[in-house]
């Protein structure tokens, strides 16, 4: 009775054993697993951060977060030190690295009243979603190509095609407003206090986009913007400098391979 006993005791410490020496072995390779990438602390945005936002008052809209080397930005903050007095030069939105170029002197800040409009233009506003807007990542100031696309009827000699085409190049944007972004719930943590919840989703809400054109491109917005079961506009960033290619040709399937 007692060898029993004592057999089934050696026997639940090898098990315990086991199950102690199996748990060590997995987190030691994830723990070399990670190494192998060359992790690195970062600074990430843990909440939305509207454009003017002073460094001084940044850290609680901040999380340092440990990312593999090559998915870090050349240009990545690690720390805020020696950065008093800048701002954020546009929104940031929850999940970004904050990097350097997203951080000026206040006076460099571009506003949506401080943007010149050339003479002989007219401003336009129109709505689209963050993915047709280079990511929501637009300012005052940037020029933008608008690509605008049509189900059908973009051909005359063929009507049924659809089409896309970079119809406007190089257009001024005087301002960019976006939907409030919801801050998400507190989750209560394990020593009993509420803490708040990270948020690592994609950028949500429609960008309200205003920019400076010509009567007739003006026209060529609104019509896209109006008629949505039949058209849609795309924009790319165009900086004044980005190389023209000469072959603003209307883009169709067959045109897509070559």
């Amino acid at each position: 009775m007692k060898s029993r006993l004592l057999a089934g005791i050696a026997a639940l410490v090898l098990a315990v054993v086991g199950a102690v020496l199996v748990v060590s072995y997995a987190q030691g390779a994830d723990a070399r697993a990670v190494q192998g990438l060359d992790p690195q602390d970062v600074l990430v945005v843990s909440k939305a951060i509207p454009a003017g936002t002073s460094v001084e008052t940044l850290q609680p809209f901040l999380a340092t977060e440990k990312l593999p080397g090559t998915a870090v930005a050349k240009s990545a903050l690690r720390n805020l030190d020696g950065l008093a007095g800048k701002v954020t030069a546009v929104d940031l939105l929850p999940g970004e690295q904050l990097v350097t170029e997203r951080l000026i002197a206040p006076e460099e800040l571009k506003t949506s009243g401080s943007v010149d409009i050339p003479v002989g233009l007219q401003e336009v506003s129109f709505q689209l979603e963050p993915q047709r807007v280079v990511g929501g990542r637009l300012a005052p100031g940037d020029h933008v190509g608008i690509f605008i696309s049509f189900k059908s009827g973009g051909l005359e000699a063929n009507p049924e095609k659809q089409t896309t085409q970079l119809t406007i190049h190089k257009v001024l944007v005087t301002a960019v407003q976006r939907a409030p972004v919801a801050t998400p719930p507190a989750q209560p943590s394990t020593d009993g206090t509420t803490a708040p919840a990270e948020d690592t989703s994609l950028p949500t809400g429609s960008l309200l986009l205003t920019v400076a054109v010509n009567d007739v491109d003006a026209g060529k917005i609104v019509y896209a913007s109006e008629f949505t079961d039949t058209a849609s506009l795309w924009l790319s960033k165009e900086p004044l400098n980005a190389k023209d290619s000469g072959r603003p040709g209307i883009m169709t399937k067959p045109e897509v391979y070559k």
